[in-house]
């Protein structure tokens, strides 16, 4: 049976949840038909357009420059601050309304979510019905549009719901992958970035039907072990699961929510090595393992970026979880300023099932220096003692 998943994105969120908080405040202008933009505060968040107003937008402001450069493209642009109390608010009624629809929903970011219907087609005859009832009714009832996307996985209905916006329904299935989604710039792929779209366009690749008819050992050689997940994400071919509250019970995460707006790679990366060793205690406590491993972070707009890997070997060792986040990290981060990081790890399990080569020696003595670090760190302080290797990756070159 082929999955049937929908991803639901609030129109322009802060905007118009703004707007829709203004005029329920009896204000008597819109400010989604105006120019105008969400301005962060110019002290505390640098100073940048946070959202903006489609009439904004065509007169060529773009979302995370300064406001002061927003202002000399347009001298009479309205800014208003953001109100995170207020959007939670409007975020948290949204994904309770939307729960009555199906109880496997997950909140990707602060404004938009996952949910999966497979297997319910004896509630719901037509899908591309249902989306069009569930976007209608939001409108009507929050006052706001939203974007919907139906695909048979995660990766597809996210890459839908881009189509052509406001208020609109979009599919994009697996017999449909080759007219609608590879003709799209590269660019335009879910988790490619600057860089990596830089990196794509200067081996010629320009369309993401170009990267599906790239080699996969081409690809190898400048992304590594990213390449399968770039070479898959346009082949549409996603198996991620949707993680409902439930189902997120059986992965171990940690996230840190910054002092400040960061986006010093060198800072971000000693954090992520902080949380590997945080999150590959927390297995070895449990005495499982984790073959799933990946990071997420969320930039000023609460928008959410996440990338994971399966490796071969389950694993709860810290260098082998920092290793990968890292490369993970370097093939997903563009520099943006972040305010949240995390890991996660899932696809948990109570045995290494270690596939060995004859290449390979085995070290028992390496868990038992494991646990012996672990047990001197649980009585007498946090990340109090370091393996030599460890620390060497998160010194900035301080030693010559």
């Amino acid at each position: 049976m082929k999955r049937i998943i929908f991803h639901i994105d609030v129109n322009n969120a802060f905007l118009s949840w703004t707007a829709v908080k203004m005029l329920n405040e009896g204000s008597k202008v819109d400010i989604r038909e105006i120019p105008s933009v969400i301005g962060g505060d110019e002290k505390a968040r640098h100073g940048i357009v946070l959202a903006k107003s489609p009439v904004a937008k065509k007169m060529g402001i773009k979302t995370a420059i300064s406001l002061y450069e927003a202002r000399k493209i347009c001298p009479k642009l309205k800014v208003f601050q953001a109100d995170f109390y207020w959007y939670g608010e409007c975020s948290y009624k949204l994904m309770k309304y939307l729960s009555d629809y199906s109880p496997s929903l997950e909140q990707f970011s602060i404004d938009e979510c996952f949910m999966d219907f497979t297997g319910t087609n004896y509630l719901y005859k037509d899908y591309i019905e249902l989306a069009n009832k569930i976007k209608d009714e939001i409108k009507e009832k929050f006052g706001f549009t939203v974007n919907i996307g139906i695909a048979n996985n995660k990766l597809c209905a996210k890459m839908a719901s881009d189509f052509e916006k406001p208020d609109k329904v979009h599919t994009l299935f697996d017999d449909e992958i080759a007219k609608k989604l590879w003709p799209l710039p590269v660019g335009e792929l879910f988790m490619v970035g600057k860089s990596t779209t830089e990196k794509l366009n200067s081996m010629n690749i320009k369309t993401i039907r170009d990267l599906a008819n790239t080699d996969i050992k081409k690809l190898e050689k400048v992304f590594k072990n990213q390449a399968i997940n770039l070479h898959n994400a346009a082949w549409g071919k996603d198996d991620s699961p949707v993680e409902s509250e439930r189902r997120k019970r059986k992965s171990i995460s940690t996230e840190t929510t910054l002092p400040n707006d960061e986006n010093d790679r060198d800072k971000l990366k000693k954090i992520l090595f902080s949380q590997s060793v945080e999150v590959g205690r927390s297995l070895r406590r449990k005495k499982m393992y984790a073959k799933t491993i990946g990071i997420i972070y969320k930039d000023l707009k609460f928008r959410r970026t996440s990338n994971q890997t399966t490796i071969d070997n389950p694993t709860n060792d810290d260098k082998e979880i920092y290793k990968v986040v890292s490369d993970l990290f370097d093939s997903t981060y563009n520099d943006e300023y972040i305010r949240l990081i995390g890991v996660k790890l899932a696809n948990l399990q109570e045995s290494k099932e270690k596939q060995i080569s004859i290449f390979d020696k085995i070290e028992e003595e390496d868990d038992i220096f494991q646990e012996t670090i672990d047990k001197i760190n649980n009585k007498f302080g946090k990340n109090i003692v370091e393996p030599a290797s460890l620390k060497v990756i998160t010194d900035n070159k301080e030693e010559k």
